[in-house]
């Protein structure tokens, strides 16, 4: 059971304060939590359970708005975890992004839907469909409303009707003109290259997305061609484990509009899309770098939106760099971005050029770390296939779609 949630900015300012019990929790917990916070610095940051000595403390880290939820009793720490996940997906959605001016500027509904999404400490309505149906999302109309009538709030008036039925996810009585539903394979690929070209680290992290619209209440049925390269996955609600845990398939009653129905990651891939090769040779007080950037194995389809980005070592008076294809740009915090754009056919780009060193520096001891995005319209590189997508109470035959976009997560080139 969680006694409160704070919402802070990454100055240490609480933003938001939500009591969720009878048992009052004292604001100190936050001054305590920020003193910890600077004196351990990032490594803080990243533990999810904290022991307080008087609480337990449970984080999320989003876009610099640090959710942090109480208890000072027993409970299952992945429930406020996912909770919290939850709330920071909800608010994202609901307001467009997530940021301490938008949470500043939505008071009332970040607190409208906290008191909708938890009761009494425990988590209730978490569905973002029903939500929107519980409270209307901020828009230009209700923001001059609520001026002009003084009225803030944009609860509805009256429940959702699947608030009290077996498919909570789902509102009751849908009716569509036209059936149909769309899953798409999302995939991001985490990679570690060292400086020898050696592939230290791949795998990917995935989700299928779906995004319906169907009348009634349906029963779909979505099955894999090869569901046991599967590892570590997460289901939406409407999964029916039963079904995943003896046949491998996932059986649902999907919510309306879009919605994350698993999440899944594959481990220790072989290889990568594109390579790419550093080269830095250092003496006489200046460093000469050369990149290039191909194609390492061909996945049949346009590799996109290439771009390769490092930060000059602190110790760069000045870098002379320049590309036979797409820009090179240097910022003011010495970040350097090489855009390539789609991969060329007919030649391999490349990138050279000199960093100029501070005076008595012979040679260059830091090297950078060179960070790669790309993305695969129409590929899921982890080799992962939908097979077939059944349906059933359903008047006639939808139309379905499946797409699979591979892009860059943490694709990194050690020099």
């Amino acid at each position: 059971m969680l006694q409160c949630i704070f919402l802070l900015s990454d100055s240490g300012e609480v933003m938001l304060e939500k009591q969720l019990t009878g048992h009052r929790v004292d604001r100190s917990i936050c001054s305590w939590f920020w003193d910890q916070l600077i004196a351990q610095g990032d490594s803080f940051k990243h533990l999810p359970v904290i022991a307080s000595p008087t609480h337990y403390l449970f984080q999320v880290n989003r876009e610099g708005v640090t959710f942090l939820a109480c208890t000072q009793v027993e409970m299952p720490p992945l429930m406020a975890i996912e909770f919290l996940c939850r709330v920071a997906d909800v608010l994202t959605e609901y307001l467009g992004g997530l940021n301490e001016d938008l949470i500043k500027d939505n008071f009332v509904i970040v607190y409208e839907l906290l008191d909708e999404m938890i009761d009494n400490g425990f988590p209730l309505t978490t569905e973002p469909n029903i939500l929107r149906e519980m409270i209307a999302p901020p828009n230009i109309v209700s923001k001059v409303l609520s001026v002009v009538t003084g009225n803030t709030s944009n609860m509805s008036n009256t429940l959702p009707g699947a608030t009290g039925s077996c498919v909570p996810w789902r509102k009751t009585d849908l009716k569509h003109t036209s059936n149909e539903v769309y899953v798409d394979l999302v995939e991001e690929m985490d990679a570690i290259i060292n400086r020898d070209g050696i592939l230290v680290k791949c795998e990917v992290c995935g989700e299928v997305q779906v995004n319906s619209h169907l009348s009634g209440l349906p029963d779909l049925t979505l099955s894999f061609a090869n569901p046991s390269i599967l590892n570590d996955v997460r289901f939406h609600p409407c999964v029916r484990l039963r079904a995943w845990e003896s046949n491998q398939i996932l059986s649902f009653v999907p919510p309306d509009g879009q919605f994350k129905l698993m999440s899944y990651r594959i481990k220790k891939l072989k290889s990568t899309p594109i390579y790419v090769k550093p080269q830095i040779t250092s003496d006489s007080g200046t460093c000469r770098i050369s990149l290039l950037v191909g194609i390492r194995n061909d996945p049949g389809k346009a590799i996109d939106d290439i771009s390769v980005q490092f930060l000059l070592p602190p110790r760069v008076l000045s870098a002379d760099l320049t590309s036979n294809y797409g820009t090179v740009n240097i910022l003011s915090n010495k970040t350097c971005t090489w855009s390539i754009g789609r991969m060329p056919k007919d030649k391999t780009p490349s990138m050279t050029g000199t960093l100029v060193l501070e005076t008595g520096l012979e040679r260059l001891h830091v090297f950078p770390t060179f960070l790669v995005e790309f993305k695969i319209m129409g590929v899921a590189l982890s080799g992962l296939k939908i097979e077939k997508l059944d349906f059933k109470n359903l008047p006639s035959r939808p139309y379905k779609g499946f797409r699979a976009l591979t892009k860059a997560g943490e694709y990194e080139v050690r020099s």
